[in-house]
């Protein structure tokens, strides 16, 4: 018997939830648990698992597509099973619907679903997503000034977007011998977040901060399975993911923009996980003291030493093609029988955004110029009394190992033999570990 996928209610002031990411496609065969969709809202972001095995089909919400708390957005059939009369993929809708009832009075009927009361925004005379709401107010945005692409002039999260880089202008390449440009952001912009886990109550949340030339989906595949009992929120990082498209100016400007974001989501104390460049942001973000680090994990670490594989930044930010992405992706992995496809994708849809590559080589070239680390955080570590751990792979190519040497006695050092730059897929489990050790230690 078909079983429903319905949108679900996943806090008490929620009426409809954003699409953002669907990690199954219509005919896919999906087991029970397995992560299926994404949605977003005002507040938080969720992922979706499958209610049931079967093949997933008539998927009836496409990314992007805003839907009332209780619709069906697919279905999962047995094999062999008829499938129902396919609806039409739903769009952002005009006006935000509203459910005469919550899902848990009635779990398996359709809600009737009558017209919203009208957003406080189009009381206005402007018409927005919640999501596109929520972005502009963590990026200090005067919605008045964004035009809407949607329906009816309804304004959408690539309109904000579009907004922040026209407000922000992303540095073009240039010739080698000439000086790339700075570009900074007009305001304290907060960055793209995402909560990746509910977690526990009373636990203090991981925040995790990628490595350059990714985003926070990155941490999925260390996440899988794990068992971490934290809340986990991710970032993206500016020029990076859905973070505003700006060269930032240092790390410590990254570092307050980490602090604006972890007030938007409302983290006054948490525990920081950040990898390579990421790690560089952790470090000076807990040293500033603005937001209440209990524990740092640091990843191959940027920022421990002048040396830095500058041919493998420029190379990837130019590579365009699979043929000339995979080359340098080899260069993260001990073992390149650890590149998987699901990182090749990912790295190679990122590559066909122009944009997003102009802004992380105008990074590269400003934070690491010349094949040189131009910020430290040694002196950012000795001020600090928390717990610290700093874990390596043995032959990293990106970052030598050696910056491992020679830091303060009281950071906890781990060195991984057959490791290159990537611990967290190489060593998945041994990171979870240790993750979960300085949670435990700072609750």
């Amino acid at each position: 018997m078909a079983v429903e996928v319905i949108l679900p209610k996943v806090d008490m002031d929620m009426e409809t939830g954003q699409i953002s990411r669907w990690y199954a496609k219509d005919g896919d065969t999906v087991t029970k648990g397995q992560l299926l969709f994404e949605i977003e809202t005002d507040k938080a972001a969720m992922e979706v698992d499958a209610p049931a095995s079967g093949i997933l089909g008539d998927v009836s919400a496409a990314e992007g597509a805003v839907v009332p708390v209780g619709q069906a957005v697919a279905w999962i059939y047995a094999e062999g099973e008829e499938r129902k009369a396919a609806s039409k993929p739903v769009s952002e809708p005009a006006v935000e619907p509203q459910i005469s009832h919550s899902v848990s009075e009635a779990p398996a009927v359709q809600p009737v679903v009558t017209p919203a009361p009208v957003a406080q925004t189009e009381i206005a005379g402007i018409r927005a997503t919640p999501l596109a709401r929520r972005l502009a107010k963590d990026a200090g945005l005067d919605l008045s000034a964004v035009q809407g692409s949607g329906p009816k002039g309804r304004i959408q999260k690539k309109d904000i977007e579009s907004s922040l880089v026209t407000a922000a202008p992303v540095a073009s390449p240039v010739q080698a011998t000439a000086p790339r440009p700075v570009v900074t952001s007009p305001v304290q912009a907060a960055l793209n977040a995402v909560w990746l886990r509910q977690g526990e109550s009373g636990q203090l949340p991981i925040v995790l901060i990628h490595g350059f030339a990714s985003d926070l989906n990155s941490w999925r595949m260390l996440l899988a399975g794990g068992t971490l009992r934290n809340p986990v929120l991710a970032l993206d990082l500016p020029a990076h993911g859905g973070s505003p498209r700006y060269v930032p100016e240092s790390i410590d400007a990254i570092a307050a923009s980490v602090e604006a974001t972890l007030t938007a989501h409302g983290v006054e104390a948490c525990i920081l996980v950040g990898h390579s460049m990421g790690g560089a942001v952790a470090a000076v973000t807990a040293a500033r003291g603005i937001v209440d680090v209990r524990s740092l994990v640091l990843i191959s670490s940027a920022g421990l030493g002048p040396q830095i594989n500058g041919a493998f930044l420029n190379g990837l930010v130019q590579a365009k093609s699979e043929a000339s992405i995979v080359p340098w992706l080899k260069e993260l992995f001990a073992d390149e029988n650890m590149l998987s496809r699901a990182f090749i994708n990912a790295t190679v849809a990122q590559a066909q955004d122009t944009e997003l590559r102009e802004a992380q080589a105008g990074m590269a070239a400003h934070l690491c110029a010349d094949s040189t680390q131009t910020f430290e955080i040694r002196s950012s570590l000795e001020r600090l009394t928390i717990p610290v751990r700093l874990i390596f792979g043995a032959q990293d190519r990106i970052i030598p190992v050696a910056h491992a040497h020679g830091l303060p006695g009281e950071v906890g050092v781990h060195v991984f033999r057959n490791c290159g730059h990537m611990p967290q897929l190489e060593q998945r489990d041994a990171v979870l570990r240790i993750i979960g050790e300085c949670s435990r230690a700072a609750q």
